[in-house]
């Protein structure tokens, strides 16, 4: 299956890519710890290019503390030890690129651990050669925080030093202080720690928290935030982080220049690309077409709107002409579930008897949207968010806010291999580091292998699906006005026009077609049955209909 799994070779191969995400602690585990590991990654590759997908994203695997499971980096160059070596990853690498995959590494600089060689350099005093590469400032006069900044994961977005006499900025955990993008000599270290793994020929970046790296210089306070009528958006009764608008702490203008230095280092390499992660609020897509708008930036962004409970043809319509019209030659890049949010077929299922059918509509539907695919391990089992007590907790988030929110262990429980298996085939050891839920299990891929109507096989035959039709992969996107809660466009490249009609509803919904159409071929798509008779579309709850005009 080597090279035939990837779609293309060239500068553009990110453009429309399917690039499946890897939690390296949670793959797979080959020590006996409990961890999984790089190795464990090498051995499972076979499954993912089994998949039809193009790329892997590897979450950090970089030497760290590990106080926020690695997004806490203290060495940027190295492998921590717990998933292995250099030279581990140097041999996954060759047997991806030997299945025709694609590598793509997190790169974690908006901060470090505070046991960073460079923070603890910095906090030593305010005048060694380091002193500026974080973001300290004074106390006001009463002795109180430089500013109202709020922290992601509770609190102040500032922490007294003492050796210092001076705060230094956080927008996450306290041992995850806010490196300084305002020095130049900070650019240049952290574009030598991203040249290191492109001389080590990763094929690209997901760039974490991207709108985080710069600050207002003048250290002006963020204004309350102020919500629709109704309210939408505000979750003020778990975080208070979301009652501040914040322009001053995150998105600066800056920005751009430093994005615009790491665009031109990657093109002194080959068929190189970045992902970056936008966090901005109701500004977010807007903040994703300046990012990627001018081939000059980033490549391609994805941001948080699908990776919320709303799942209606309104809603993803809304989105989606939102980046029709702001992205003008930039990219987006889709995702339904990820490492940092309740898995998409619990946020979007009514009952559990839905559980299969939404995870097979969830693939075809963002398979045939516009722009590039992130999915997320284990979702191609139809996995649902785990239930964890507070004791198996091991996110710093979830701790934090417990039991307001339970954070975001539910979705990093270890992947599920053989379902006869002691913790499913994820480490022979005695225990693993967050538990196995049973229904996990019984989601096997060992038991969904070769049963063709399987969520597993599923995804298979719905990447192939897209991969066979060019138009689902970059064409052109029009939604088609319709007057029931259902979501209609055309997909269109060269000689290649194609019809889909989405019913997200839980009732049997109609949709004639518009006669400006002519004349439709409806087209078997893997999974769903849907009828055309007359003109019109013949829709099942939670159906979809596809046709080529």
């Amino acid at each position: 299956m080597a090279a035939e799994t990837a779609k293309t070779v060239g500068a553009d191969w990110w453009r429309g890519a399917v690039i499946y995400q890897i939690y390296p602690r949670s793959f797979q585990d080959t020590t006996g710890d409990g961890i999984g590991d790089i190795k464990g990654i090498t051995e499972r590759l076979e499954h993912v290019a089994s998949l039809g997908v193009d790329a892997i994203w590897l979450s950090p695997f970089f030497t760290s503390p590990m106080a926020d499971m690695g997004y806490d980096v203290s060495d940027y160059c190295n492998v921590d030890p717990m998933f292995g070596t250099l030279a581990d990853f140097d041999a996954m690498m060759t047997e991806a690129h030997r299945l025709g995959l694609k590598v793509i590494i997190d790169q974690v600089i908006s901060h470090t651990s505070d046991r960073h060689p460079w923070f603890i350099e910095s906090r030593a005093s305010r005048t060694n050669p380091k002193a500026d590469w974080y973001v300290w400032a004074d106390p006001k006069p009463d002795g109180t925080a430089p500013t109202n900044w709020l922290s992601i994961f509770g609190g102040p977005g500032w922490e007294w030093d003492g050796v210092r006499k001076q705060y230094y900025m956080h927008n996450f955990l306290i041992s995850q202080p806010d490196l300084n993008f305002h020095n130049p000599d900070v650019q240049d270290a952290l574009l030598d720690t991203v040249r290191f793994w492109l001389d080590r020929g990763v094929d690209g970046f997901r760039l974490d928290t991207v709108n985080y790296y710069f600050h207002d210089r003048q250290l002006r306070n963020n204004p309350p935030m102020v919500y629709d009528t109704d309210g939408a958006g505000m979750e003020t009764d778990t975080n208070p982080y979301s009652m501040q608008n914040h322009l001053y702490d995150k998105t600066q203008p800056e920005n751009i220049g430093f994005l615009k230095r790491l665009r031109a280092l990657l093109d002194t390499y080959d068929d190189r690309a970045t992902v970056g992660e936008v966090g901005d609020g109701p500004r977010s897509l807007n903040t994703l077409a300046l990012y990627t708008t001018g081939n000059d930036k980033l490549h391609m962004c994805y941001t948080f709107d699908l990776l919320g409970p709303a799942f209606s043809a309104s809603y993803i319509r809304k989105v989606m002409q939102t980046v029709l019209d702001t992205v003008v030659n930039g990219w987006v890049c889709w995702a339904f579930s990820n490492h940092d949010v309740i898995r998409h077929v619990t946020r979007f299922i009514e009952s559990p008897e839905e559980q299969d059918r939404v995870a097979k509509l969830s693939i075809t539907l963002i398979a045939s949207l516009r722009g590039s695919i992130c999915l997320y391990q284990g979702e191609e089992l139809g996995l649902t968010e785990a239930e964890l007590s507070f004791e198996d907790l091991r996110d710093p988030y979830g701790i934090r806010f417990w039991p307001a929110f339970k954070g975001r262990d539910g979705c990093r429980t270890p992947m599920v291999w053989d379902h006869a298996k002691p913790h499913a085939g994820f480490t022979e050891g005695p225990k693993t580091w967050l538990p196995v839920p049973a229904d996990h299990a019984a989601r096997a891929v060992d038991a969904q292998e070769g049963v063709a109507d399987s969520v597993l096989s599923h995804y298979r035959d719905a990447l192939s699906f897209r991969k066979a039709h060019p138009s689902m992969i970059d064409g052109d996107m029009t939604f088609i006005e319709t007057n029931q809660d259902l979501l209609a466009f055309l997909r269109e490249k060269g000689g290649e026009k194609l019809l889909f009609v989405y019913n997200l509803t839980r009732e049997a919904q109609n949709f004639t077609l518009p006669k400006r159409l002519g004349d439709v071929l409806p087209v078997s798509l893997p999974g769903f049955v849907s009828k055309l008779e007359g003109g019109v579309v013949k829709l099942d709850a939670l159906e979809v209909f596809c046709a080529r005009v």
